[in-house]
Order: C-alpha cells, then structure tokens, then sequence
C-alpha cells in the first residue's frame, strides 16, 4: 500500500546524522531492592519548549481519530490530554486564534479581535486592515501587504523569556504568515512562513542555509506529481462523494499535478515542509542546547485547507489526520536523536464544522448553508434609502463584525442602529444582533467552564474598542458561512459556537506520567503553564490564563 511520504522525513534526512540507541540491558541487571515511586514531572526546567498549532484541528476531529493515531499524537496521548481547551471568544478565526496561544490573553486584550477588520480612518484606498500587515507601507492593501507584527499589543511567551534572559532563542515557523507572526511575537531570533512558493520572511532578513535548503527541497518535491494517495481501510470508510454545488468532494485522494501549488498547502506534504524546516532550525541553530531554555513555535496549516477545501468528514482529512500523525512521529524522532530535554503543546487556533451537506446526510437537517441574501451592503442600502442618507451606511458581513459609515451625525447614528437591528434580526439565519454599547457593559468573564459562557460573554472576550465594529451578529447555529456556487471553499469556521471554540490541548516530556482532564480550560492557560515550567514570573495582571498543573501527583508544577 502506498501513502504520501511525509516531507519531514524526507528533508529531514538530508539535514540530520543518525543516532545510535544503547541496550537498556534489562535483562542483565541483578535484581534491585524497591526503589521509592518515581516522581510524576520532572524537577528541572525543560531546555526546549515546542509549541505547535494544528490549523482547524477541532476537537470533534481530535475525538474521531484519538484511538486510531500511531505515531505522533500517540504519544503526545500519553502526556497531559486536557480534550475540552477553548478558543473561549467569539471570533474563532485564524488570526485572534493564534495570538491567545502564547500570550496567556484573550483577543479584547491581544488586539486581533479577527483576521480582517475596517479602518476608516486608514491613509489608503482600501481600509480593510489584515491583521499581520503594516498598512501604513505605501501603495499596500489588504491582500498585497508587508507582513508586520505591529498589531499584536501585547508579547508573547518567547520576548519574555527573552527579555528574562536575552540568550533565549525565538524562532517561528509556519504555513501562513499570521500563525508564525503571532506565536513568534516582537522578538524573535528567525521567523519563516510559507510564501507561495517557498519559506520566506521579513524583508531584509538573511535567508539561513537550513532554509534554503528546505526551500530547494520542497521546489523539487512540488515539481513532481502526487499522484492520489492509496486509502487505508479507516479512509476507504469514509470515501462517499457529496455534492456541493457543481463540485464533489468526500471522496478525493489529495493527487496534485506537477507544480500546483494551492494543491500542495492542500495536501499533507504542506506540514511536512514546516516540520522539516522547524527540525532543520532547531539542529542547524542546537536549540535548546544552550545555557537558556529556548522556544521554537509551529504553525501546522494543511488541515485547515483541507477543511476549507473539502470538509472535516470525508476521505480527504482522513488521509491528512493520518499522515499528520506520522510527519508528528518523524518530527519528534529528530528532536529525540538530538537529546535535548523538551516540552511540547499541541493545540488549534480555532475548530470547525464539515460541509452542510453531508451534516444533512448525517441526522442534522437543520445544517444549511449561509443565503446570498441579505448582505450587508444590501441591509445598508436600505436604511439609506428608508432615513435618506447617502454612502454605505454599513460596512463588513455577517457573522462578525459591522461597522456605520464614520461620516455619520450622532442622530443618524442612533437612527441607523435602530433600523439595523431591526432589518438584521429579523433575517432568518441570524441568531442575534449586539451592540458595541452592550458588549463593553458586559463583565470580562472569569475563570469558568468557556462552554458555559453566553455569547454576549464571548463576544466580549474578542471585543478591542479600536478596532471591533458597532454591532455583532452571529449566525444560527450549524449555518455554514460559504454561500453557493462555490469555490476552492466548501466549509468554513469563524462562529460562536463550540464547534469553532473547542480544541484539545496536548502536553508531553520525556519522564512526566500522564492523566486526562476533561473540564474545560483555555488556551490562554498555556503561556501561564509552560512559564511555570521555567520557572518565569509573569504577573497576573497582564494575562487572562491561569496555570494548569501538569504533575499527576501531589506536587505542582504550578508552584
């Protein structure tokens, strides 16, 4: 049987010596008199901290494959398994996901309240803001922009290791320039993401060889054909074609012509590039092999094209799921070879939902797609007719964030938001209509259960007064955000709803015993965890995470 040969391995190969492994000897020792109960974390603070985000990885999809996983996740299941962690805000995006992972804060406080926001007051044509980009660049917009770190207000575990002890090395490497942006933060040592045809980074920095190297490898892999990808049994099961529109999806292979690229981001040998490359960097660098523990962060993003491309429920991320699981185990096995005492988290920037019409197919006939109408330019239009005010009146979309024109009076304002909520909240697939008044009266949610919280509590989590719009409407529940026809784009993420908020949160070393807790917790709670681990103060204040103690036994790794 044939399967996608994970890059990891394969660059890696090319990077790395090999390491022999000892004899334990076992059998040869005389017997020893009991020794007293092992401890259930180790003492010292771990050299290296590898924290990596799967792209879209739900819980729902981290449930559905848990039991079947071998290589990599397997044993990241042997650690501290806490399967209910929450993206606990509204705006499950790629973006504000990302930057709550290593901050220890929730996006009100992080400032990446989505992927995109309006800018009115922004000194070019276009006043969408994306949010990795410096919009002041001259001649830049939204879609062709300087990648930037200068809307992340607040730093991320990396520049406080740093800033305790400047031989900290920072590196980031991801799929997409938000991921390594955000994770990475202000202060980083080497920072690379995938620019479409090869890794690359912010202009001026020097290109090291590990990544040219990497990037020579993976042109030489995308000039060749991959032809579809043989089903194991556990894929065969779930290759049943769907029809979306004039597409079927569900029962792909993942084979891509030579030189496609959008085939490749979508296909598993994606995260075998930024596996690689992580793993060249950490040898070519000897991370943590240094006097400080250093920190590299991994932004994984195949699962969430394929998601977006095909679905979360057909053969296509059966095949991804897979062969993630075994680029992870390859990854590991490096780091392994390297002796380095390590520490990893593995978590997602956001959930998912699979396509409407397979959910349909699947016992929920409630599942729909988003309508082409009303938009919210439409609903603009309207009111502007109805109240006689010229211009947009309205500016972004549903599900998210809404803006008024900012060239309206305080009278119009009042009138346009009375007629707004009234127009909105009667659309059918709408489930509520928020104020900007009534988000900021609502109290900053504690340290409860996040799938407890209401969505005026979530929204509240996302809400930055520059930047968040004057109304907030999410969808009805199981409404998938793609309309018809459709696209490269089938399914999509980005509500309020635990499908899109849940994901797991995986920790593992070398020597640590592993327990599963299922409440659940947050993934702003991991910067707090891992800086306890070396044993970093970060006062309170200044994050919303609180440690999660990762010691099975009596003891803390809290304290």
């Amino acid at each position: 049987m044939r399967l996608v040969r994970p890059l990891a391995s394969l660059v890696a190969a090319s990077l790395l010596g090999s390491t022999a492994i000892a004899p334990l000897g076992a059998q040869d020792a005389p017997a020893a008199p009991a020794a007293p109960a092992a401890p259930t974390y180790p003492a010292t603070p771990p050299k290296l901290i590898v924290a990596i985000s799967v792209d879209q990885f739900s819980a729902n999809l981290f449930a559905e494959y848990r039991n079947r996983f071998t290589g990599g996740f397997a044993r990241l299941l042997d650690g501290a398994v806490f399967p209910s962690g929450y993206q606990s805000h509204a705006a499950t995006e790629t973006c504000p996901g990302h930057s709550t992972i290593l901050t220890g804060s929730r996006p009100y406080r992080t400032g990446i309240m989505a992927n995109d926001w309006i800018d009115q007051k922004a000194a070019r044509a276009d006043k969408k803001v994306y949010c990795a980009e410096d919009e002041t660049v001259p001649g830049s917009s939204s879609g062709d922009y300087t990648v930037s770190d200068r809307h992340l207000k607040v730093p991320t575990l990396g520049e406080r290791m740093k800033n305790a002890n400047p031989a900290t090395r920072v590196v980031s490497v991801a799929g997409k320039d938000r991921a390594a942006v955000m994770m990475g933060g202000h202060k980083v040592d080497e920072l690379w993401w995938w620019g479409g045809d090869g890794f690359v980074s912010y202009a001026g920095r020097e290109m090291p060889a590990v990544v040219q190297r990497t990037n020579a490898a993976v042109a030489k892999q995308i000039a060749t054909a991959q032809p579809p990808l043989e089903l194991p049994p556990l894929c065969q099961a779930r290759a049943l074609p769907v029809q979306v529109g004039t597409r079927t999806v569900g029962n792909g292979r993942l084979e891509r012509a030579a030189g496609d690229t959008g085939a490749f981001r979508r296909s598993p040998e994606f995260d075998g590039a930024v596996l690689a490359l992580a793993a060249g960097l950490i040898q070519d660098m000897k991370l943590g092999q240094g006097s400080a523990t250093d920190i590299i962060s991994i932004g994984a993003s195949a699962t969430d094209y394929v998601g977006h491309g095909f679905g979360t429920e057909g053969s296509e991320m059966c095949l991804q799921m897979l062969a993630l699981d075994r680029s992870l185990g390859d990854f590991f096995a490096v780091l392994d070879a390297t002796g380095v005492d390590y520490q990893v988290v593995l978590t997602a920037d956001h959930g998912g939902q699979d396509i409407a019409e397979r959910h349909a197919q699947h016992g929920l006939t409630d599942a729909q797609r988003q309508t082409a109408s009303p938009t919210v330019k439409e609903v603009g239009a309207a009111i502007g007719q109805k109240l006689g005010i010229a211009g947009p009146v309205l500016l972004g979309g549903l599900n998210g964030d809404i803006w008024y024109d900012v060239k309206l009076t305080a009278a119009q304002r009042a009138a346009v938001e009375r007629e707004a909520i009234a127009r909105l909240s009667a659309a059918p697939q709408v489930e509520a209509v928020f104020t900007r008044a009534q988000v900021l009266a609502t109290p900053m949610p504690g340290h409860t259960e996040p799938q407890t919280w209401s969505l005026l509590e979530r929204a509240r989590a996302s809400f930055d007064p520059e930047r968040s719009g004057d109304l907030l409407v999410p969808l009805k529940p199981r409404v998938t955000p793609v309309t018809l026809p459709v696209g490269s784009t089938v399914a999509s993420h980005g509500s309020f709803w635990d499908y899109d908020r849940r994901v797991p949160m995986l920790f593992w070393r070398k020597g640590m015993t592993g327990f599963e807790q299922p409440f659940g917790v947050e993934t702003v709670d991991i910067l707090p965890t891992l800086a306890a681990l070396i044993r970093l103060p970060v006062p309170a204040g200044e994050i919303d995470g609180r440690c999660l103690d990762l010691d099975a036994g009596p003891a803390s790794s809290c304290r």
